[in-house]
């Protein structure tokens, strides 16, 4: 080698090294301000990009940029944003200062006294923005511009006049201090209305000023409007000329995709009797504001279509507003009509008799136009006013025959209340027809809603065994869209089902079979037994059978359907049965995954352009791009980067000019944070045509520099490590080093572990105070190596699968030299937690340990709830990740076995504990009695219950209070630090909320 250079390499390597040594190790005060890309948009014509830096906690940046970076503009606070169809405009929301919402949390204000959001518009690339104070909302239309509609909040009070009517109330009491009643006369009664100072239009009537409504005393035998909140101004702005529209009293407003309609929902006015509820039409091109309906007690789910020139609406107008039973109707507008008409309500023809139009259920047109979608339900009898609460009895019946448990019922009541079924209305000819009952509750619609058939899909009668199995048995009914009948296409499938785009076909994946299967007028059809790889995940391992890797999508016309393997794309062509085409071709061989990014989401199927996929590789644990034939071929994107998640694509590279598709993306690894990236130009890289096998270089350019802070800090590496586990298979895992990393030293070492997490290699980790997982760059800084293995598990024997990989992995890193054997920690959450749990009973190489939401008894919580969903917990160890593979009564040795609990009198190392009693994954009584357990054999044991708290911690302030307890107890065990006092002595109840005993 030659000898300058010698010398240079060594200066270099020197001077890199005292640098990391500079660096300041990373803190607890850092978290609040690290950065992140939040939203992100690009316009259509590709020049301008809208995204926000966010921080974990404070105030955010909306960033204005061209993608030339030549014009850049930053509002504080600015999100929600939205650029307009033509390129000109961003529309978007301001918050307020942090600081003051916080302020006024503090406080226990209101949420109207509450500091309230801004709405602004910035012509792009101008300076000049225009701000608008107090906006709940804003919208525009979806397919057009030179409209914006934005909703005001209910005006502040005017507190002058407001003490203008007090001192002249006052005045008017003086005045009449004369007149009050003697001693011993009768009080005027307080909770008797009070009639309004002016004379009423009836004698029984009158305003209720406190509770601002119109109150009769025929006590709502009359039909009326319920008390709602009033109507706000809705300020609705050409963008092209600046002039404004002001709609006064608004509480709900839609536009058409078209922009040529805005749909609005008026509200009455307390002040004046006669008003009443309305729906109107807004012309946009005329300027014009049509009622629609008025009067009635509610308006509900909204449908426009896509011409904007149809509407329709469900509405209670008939019942008083006390009424114990409202009936909703459907009504329908159509351009041209004065007024909305009623379309359907629970007398009409076609309506299962007992049922009526669903309040709750969703309206939607379908593509054309011709069709009405809505929701129906049984109604349900009115609510006995006879029983009062004291007399009420509240008991849960728990019945064998339930389809689903108490639990789970209770969990979903309100949905279950909401529930509706899909009914369809032709508007040519007047006829209803149910789609959806209560024998087959889901109903899948095609073609946007124009197709000939439908699919229906039902598990009734086949719950109970969702207790066991973790899913349903299903059956497959083809539904004709004209005269509703059902003919039964599979039954009792064990899988998913769904249908091609225009309804031509019904598609299954069969569990049992590993199959895919398309059905079409009675004939049913194995698609994909001609290819010759598995289509299930083949890395599967757990007691069940495995799930297909899926569904790429459908080609046009319903001619051909994608469908994905370990690997690549395969292409099964419909008319013929011609052998299926591999159009990604080496992927298995290269050991690479293509998958499909979506870049138009209105985009129902595939033509003969290419399409962009994400390929990763599973030896570098990279991704990259690559566009791919739907006939078959691809072509390789040279782009260098680790780890990318694709925005958005501008509207001009959607259809796909595939050279110039115009992307926002952001680009990270372990030590570079997901700035924002825009590639706007794709060109081969020869003179050859588009479509052979040729690579294509991309002209990108970097939009942010987040973190910039991140070079003060010492850092960390990412890099795979393999070894051999304790079975003799192959092990991959990934190991994080300090920056500062001293090939001399030995390091404590922390094994962080769930089940497979090597393919996060060049995952950006940020510092912050997670929900419950280790902060790895937060340790890594201060000194720790971090060991995150895959773990291959044996069905049966999960404990013992873990232990091959995670202690054979820390001895292997023991080997290598990088680790102090003595100082070794584990740290794991939910099934890491019970992961965690189990390993200290089986080996004294650990001296600290972390297990959160941890299972330690199999045999107990076997039978228990998952509170969150109401699902009983056996389905758990039958089939899926705890991967027993057996009932408790048919194995219970292995349930005894991998059950940390009756292993305690081994364990030796130190065990934190978090479990918390709102947890609604694993129940903390798994919590208590593994540390009533260690407690009583004298181990050393701490448990942190957060009060209130879920399976992963939710609130902040909890985040960051386990973030340090973290650290004090690693540090303590592993580094040698003194304890804090929570650690020595713990905390009393009688301290609680005066002394956190993080003190030392």
């Amino acid at each position: 080698m030659n000898s300058k250079l010698s010398v240079s390499l060594i200066v270099f390597f020197a001077v890199s090294f005292a640098n990391a040594q500079s660096k300041k190790p990373l803190d607890h005060s850092v978290y609040d301000g690290w950065q992140s890309i939040g939203e992100r948009k690009i316009s259509n014509d590709s020049k301008w990009v809208v995204y926000s830096i966010d921080v974990q906690e404070g105030d955010n940046e909306l960033v204005i940029q061209s993608t030339d970076v030549k014009y850049k503009r930053i509002i504080p606070r600015g999100y929600n944003a939205m650029i307009t169809e033509d390129s000109r405009y961003a529309v978007f929301k301001i918050k307020p200062l942090y600081k003051d919402t916080r302020q006024a949390r503090i406080k226990k204000r209101k949420p109207e006294d509450f500091p309230k959001d801004s709405f602004a518009i910035v012509e792009l690339g101008k300076d000049s923005i225009m701000k608008v104070a107090r906006v709940k909302s804003y919208k525009i239309p979806e397919k057009a511009s030179g409209w914006v509609a934005y909703h005001l909040e209910k005006p502040l009070q005017d507190t002058s006049k407001r003490f203008e009517k007090m001192d002249s109330v006052m005045k008017t009491i003086d005045s009449v201090k004369k007149v009050l009643p003697a001693p011993g006369l009768k009080e005027p009664d307080p909770k008797k209305k009070k009639k309004r100072m002016q004379p009423p239009a009836k004698e029984d009537e009158w305003f209720d000023e406190e509770n601002e409504e119109w109150i009769t005393d025929a006590e709502g035998d009359e039909a009326g409007t319920a008390k709602t909140e009033e109507g706000t101004e809705l300020v609705i702005i050409n963008l092209e000329t600046g002039e404004k529209q002001v709609l006064k009293h608004v509480s709900e407003y839609y536009w058409s995709k078209t922009g040529n309609i805005l749909l609005t929902e008026g509200t009455s006015i307390r002040t004046d009797k006669n008003s009443k509820a309305s729906v109107a039409i807004w012309r946009s091109i005329e300027n014009k504001l049509d009622t629609i309906s008025r009067g009635g007690n509610g308006f509900k789910n909204y449908a426009i279509d896509d011409k904007g020139t149809k509407v329709a609406f469900v509405a209670e107008r008939d019942s008083s507003s006390k009424a114990l039973q409202k009936f909703y109707k459907l009504w329908y507008w159509h351009n041209g009509y004065d007024s909305a008409k009623l379309l359907l309500d629970k007398n009409s023809a076609g309506m299962l008799l007992g049922w009526g139009i669903s309040e709750t259920g969703e309206l939607s047109f379908s593509k054309s136009g011709k069709r009405l979608f809505l929701g129906t339900a049984p109604i349900q009898p009115p609510r006995d006013t006879t029983l009062i609460e004291a007399d009420l009895v509240k008991v849960d019946i728990w019945h064998y025959k339930d389809d689903y448990l108490q639990p789970q019922q209770l969990r979903n009541l309100d949905r279950e209340l909401k529930r509706n079924y899909t009914g369809m209305y032709e508007l040519a000819t007047d006829k209803y027809l149910q789609l959806a009952d209560k024998n087959i509750p889901q109903v899948i619609i095609t073609n946007e809603g124009d197709g000939g058939q439908f699919t229906g899909i039902t598990d009734v009668g086949k719950r109970v065994s969702l207790q066991w199995e973790g899913e349903t048995k299903k059956d497959i009914y083809a539904i004709d869209a004209v005269t509703g009948e059902r003919k039964l296409v599979k039954k009792d499938l064990s899988g998913f089902a769904s249908v091609s785009p225009m309804g031509e076909y019904i598609i299954w994946y069969d569990n049992k079979a590993r199959n895919y299967f398309t059905w079409k007028d009675g004939v049913t059809k194995n698609i994909s037994s001609k290819i010759p790889v598995k289509l299930y995940n083949e890395d599967f391992d757990m007691p069940d059978d495995p799930n297909p890797y899926g569904i790429m999508g459908w080609y046009e016309n319903d001619a051909a359907v994608f469908l994905y393997d370990k690997y690549d794309i395969w292409r099964v062509n419909m008319s013929d049965n011609s052998i299926p085409k591999n159009i990604t071709g080496y992927g298995r061989k290269a050991s690479v995954t293509f998958r499909h990014i979506q870049l138009d989401p209105e985009k129902r199927f595939f033509n003969a352009d290419a399409i962009l996929a994400r390929k990763f590789s599973h030896k570098t644990k990279e991704s990259l791009l690559e566009f791919v034939l739907t006939g078959g071929g691809t072509s390789y994107i040279d782009m260098e980067n680790k780890n990318f998640s694709i925005g958005q694509v501008a509207a001009s590279g959607r259809k796909v000019n595939i050279l110039q598709p115009a992307l926002i993306y952001t680009k990270e690894s372990y030590t570079r944070p997901p700035d924002l990236y825009v590639a706007f130009q794709i060109q081969p890289d020869d003179e050859s045509s588009y479509g052979t096998q040729r690579n294509y270089r991309v002209y990108e350019i970097q939009l942010s520099s987040i973190n910039p802070q991140q070079k003060n800090y010492n850092w960390g590496t990412a890099e795979l490590f393999k070894w051999k586990a304790y079975d003799g298979k192959d092990a991959t895992g990934i190991v994080y080093k300090p920056e500062d990393y001293d090939p001399k030293k030995k390091y404590p070492l922390i094994c962080y572990f769930y089940e497979k997490l090597s393919d996060g290699l060049h995952q950006y980790l940020p510092p912050s105070p997670t929900p419950s997982r280790l902060n790895i760059p937060f340790f890594v800084s201060r000194g720790y190596i971090v060991l995150a293995p895959d773990i291959v598990y044996s069905k049966g024997y999960p404990g013992k699968s873990a232990y091959n990989y995670i202690v054979s992995g820390a001895r292997a890193l023991v080997k290598k030299g990088w680790v102090d054997s003595t100082r070794i920690g584990l740290q794991g959450q939910s099934w890491g937690g019970y992961q965690v749990a189990h390993l200290i009973t089986r080996t004294n190489l650990f001296k600290a340990a972390w297990a959160g939401a941890p299972v330690a008894n199999m045999t107990s919580a076997y039978g228990g709830i998952r509170w969150e969903s109401g699902l009983n917990r056996q389905f758990q160890y039958e089939k899926s990740q705890s991967r027993i593979g057996a009932t408790l009564w048919e194995k219970p040795q292995l349930f005894i076995e991998n059950s940390p609990l009756f292993h305690l009198p081994k364990v030796n190392t130190a065990l934190v504990i978090m479990a918390n009693d709102a947890d609604g994954a694993v129940p903390w009584y798994q919590g208590i009695e593994l540390f009533t357990g260690l407690r009583r054999l004298g181990k050393k044991v701490w448990m942190l219950n957060y009060n209130g708290e879920a399976h992963n911690l939710v609130e902040r302030k909890n985040r960051k209070d386990i973030q340090v307890r973290e650290q004090q107890f690693f540090d303590w065990l592993l580094k040698g630090d003194k304890p804090a006092r929570w650690l020595e002595e713990g905390v009393p109840a009688a301290d609680k909320g005066k002394d956190w005993g993080l003190g030392k």
